[in-house]
């Protein structure tokens, strides 16, 4: 399943803990209507990796992780310091 669950208009929003994070994928996951099972289910990965992410595990993957916040239509971003 390749579909795009995002009703989000684009907005930021800085994250700094795996807490936040994980309370920012729950937000979104209720706004579309989404519950934990049918969010696992379209993102290939186990109920208790939902619950634990949204719970702000700090050691679950990263893949998974960026997997499932870009299926909810959230796309994160690194930036680098500038130096100079």
């Amino acid at each position: 399943m390749t579909e795009n669950f995002s009703k989000f208009p684009e907005r930021e929003k800085n994250v700094e803990s795996s807490m936040e994070f994980g309370q920012l994928i729950k937000d979104a996951r209720r706004s579309q209507g989404l519950t934990q099972t049918q969010l696992a289910a379209a993102t290939e990965v186990g109920l208790r990796f939902i619950v634990e992410l949204e719970h702000g595990k700090p050691s679950c993957e990263l893949n998974k992780a960026l997997k499932v916040a870009g299926r909810l239509g959230i796309a994160v971003v690194f930036r680098m310091p500038e130096h100079g």
